[in-house]
């Protein structure tokens, strides 16, 4: 006679919303991800060839990304969010669809756009030499020295960047994607000079993880965020709609107070059909 061992599964930590009290939405996300402007000027600001290499680049994926003309779907992931198991850890997103638990985490990221997100030390306070050169740059993008340039300051440069070396204009153009992509806040807020110093060394700013670091601007915003009003999320926030793509949710978010549904099926066909993830 086979005896049957019964195995104790874990219990899930409880849900942020009641099942069907789940609050809708006030207005669509703000997100900063998606300034058409920003992209319009360092296309326009870079030479053909300068733009293909940076669209082949290890950080082109953005910029192929804003290509596909992506739909955002503010809805969906409102409700993927209100799914949200109560959790400790702030850098893994865990939500309950039906019976089905899903994470989100660091390795996900890393699968779904492709960046490096190795580990690296001093992340928040990476220490780099002020020289002559980064100086002159500098004042070419018309930064102040102790701060990384804002959104705004990058469209402004990208019109009067047509007598810069060529380097240069790559280092704009890499500037571009640290601003609008990788920290993805408002148009006005400076960025982090430490990191945006980098760029003084092109294969350095290339290869340094940044998968890391915008995986932590995105889960830094979504931390204890109020799904109750109106919020922003800093950071490319569009992953986690690709992500629900990608784990393939063939049911339907639904709630129960208003009876509207939002199928991700049409999702679903972006995803298979481009998949530059």
């Amino acid at each position: 006679m086979t005896s049957r061992l019964k195995i104790d599964l874990p219990e899930l930590p409880k849900r942020l919303f009641t099942l069907g009290e789940e609050p809708e939405p006030v207005k669509s996300i703000s997100y900063h991800t998606d300034d058409m402007k920003l992209f319009t000027a360092i296309r326009g600001a870079l030479h053909p060839n300068e733009y293909q290499d940076l669209r082949d680049s290890k950080l082109g994926v953005f910029l192929k990304f804003k290509e596909l003309n992506f739909a955002w779907t503010s809805r969906m992931v409102h409700f993927m969010l209100c799914f949200k198991l109560d959790i400790k850890n702030k850098y893994e997103l865990w939500c309950l669809v039906g019976p089905d638990p899903v994470r989100f985490s660091l390795i996900d990221f890393e699968h779904l756009i492709g960046l490096n997100c190795d580990y690296v030390e001093n992340l928040k306070n990476l220490r780099c030499e002020v020289t002559e050169e980064k100086i002159a740059f500098w004042q070419l993008l018309g930064v102040g020295i102790d701060v990384g340039p804002t959104t705004e300051q990058i469209i402004a440069a990208c019109k009067r960047c047509s007598e810069w070396s060529r380097d240069d204009r790559m280092r704009l153009g890499y500037l571009a994607i640290f601003t609008g992509f990788i920290e993805g806040r408002k148009f006005s807020t400076v960025t982090r000079t430490s990191l945006a110093r980098l760029v003084m060394d092109l294969e350095e700013f290339e290869n340094y993880p940044w998968g890391r670091v915008a995986f932590k601007v995105m889960m830094d915003a979504l931390w204890n965020k109020d799904l109750t009003k109106f919020y922003t999320i800093d950071g490319f926030v569009q992953v986690i709609q690709v992500w629900v793509y990608s784990v393939r949710i063939q049911s339907i978010v639904w709630s129960s107070r208003t009876k509207q549904t939002v199928s991700t099926s049409a999702g679903l066909q972006w995803w298979q059909r481009t998949q530059i993830f």
